[in-house]
Formats: structure tokens, sequence, C-alpha cells
């Protein structure tokens, strides 16, 4: 996983002075699963509370970036606390999609809720594919050696998507392009594990 990427970069200033307090990183990470879940409930309320949605599930995703910056700069990088970092990006992403199903039943019926459901548990098995299993990584397009984006960036479309109007859309792709995400990751292991049996056999 990349820590420069452009968001990474966008908010290292603001996190040098911060690295000289005692706001530790775990902190941080609290405030992001919490906003994190206030966007959730408020794209569950549907309407205008979507675009106010998309505001605070913006500022949660600088604020996962924001962590571990602070945990580098303060020399506060743990086992722990990475670990924590992951679970709480985890839970707020799942709960962004399931709130934005919850929100669009009015306009796609149950079935925005069994996509929200389907995007959630698809994010749940992508997060454990890679930094569990590690059998993929992160990493996007690179300039001079540095990566611009990673897939946790792509996560910025959710609100912009949003505040266009396009709120249904965001929705459709999430539940289901990330189920052929999660194929596409077991199939992937699945080949690799069968070439290395038969190199070995």
């Amino acid at each position: 996983m990349s820590h420069d990427t452009l968001l990474h970069r966008l908010v290292r200033p603001a996190m040098r002075p911060l690295a000289r307090t005692s706001i530790t990183p775990n902190q941080l990470t609290t405030v992001r699963l919490l906003t994190g879940v206030a966007a959730a409930v408020a794209f569950a309320f549907g309407g205008g509370w979507r675009s106010l949605g998309g505001a605070i599930f913006l500022a949660s995703l600088l604020l996962d970036r924001a962590d571990g910056e602070l945990a580098r700069l303060s020399g506060k990088i743990s086992s722990e606390g990475y670990r924590y970092d992951l679970t709480c990006d985890c839970i707020a992403t799942v709960a962004a999609f399931i709130g934005l199903g919850i929100g669009l039943r009015g306009e796609l019926g149950s079935v925005a809720v069994a996509l929200g459901v389907t995007a959630g548990a698809s994010v749940v098995a992508v997060f454990y594919q890679i930094n569990v299993l590690k059998v993929a990584t992160t990493s996007g397009p690179a300039l001079d050696g540095r990566t611009l984006v990673d897939a946790d960036d792509a996560m910025v479309g959710l609100p912009v998507l949003v505040w266009l109007g396009l709120s249904k859309l965001a929705l459709v792709l999430a539940g289901t392009a990330t189920p052929v995400v999660v194929l596409v990751l077991v199939l992937r292991e699945r080949l690799r594990a069968h070439r290395a049996h038969s190199a070995s056999g």
C-alpha cells in the first residue's frame, strides 16, 4: 500500500504541526470511524441528506490518510494501530454502502438494500484478500516512481457521484463491480496456487 498518494500529500502539511501535540493516530482513526458512520446515517436518510453525507464521507476519507501520516511523522507506528486503522476503514466503507442502499429504497425498492449489502460484503472480502491473504496490492498509477492514487482513493468517487445526483449509479456500480473484484482476486489466487503446485510437482 502506498503512503505517498495525492491524498496523503494533501493532508501531510496539516499533520506536521499535529505531530508535536499529544493527539495520537488512533484518536484520528476513531474520528475517521465516527465520521464514516455519520456519513452512512446521512446517506440512509436520503434526499437532501445525501449531499451532507458526501461531505462527511470525504472528510472521513481524508482522516483515513491523516492518521497514517501522523503515525509516520510522530514515530507512533504500531502493528496494533495499523490493524485498528484497517478495521475502521472497512467498517466505515461497508456502513456507507449499506446506508446508501437504505436511503435509495424509495427509488429502487428492496433492490437498493440488496445492492448496498452486496457491496458491503464484497468490501469485507476485498479487504481480507488484500490485507490478510496479501493476494493483491492497492497500488495505482505512478509518476516518477510515486503512486498518484491507490484503490482506497477510488472511494472519493462516491461523494462526487452523490453530489452530481448520481447516487443510484454509485450504488449500482458498487453492488455489481465489487463482487467482480472479489471473483477476480479469488481466481487469480487459485491460478497462482495451481501454478505453484504444478511447478513443485
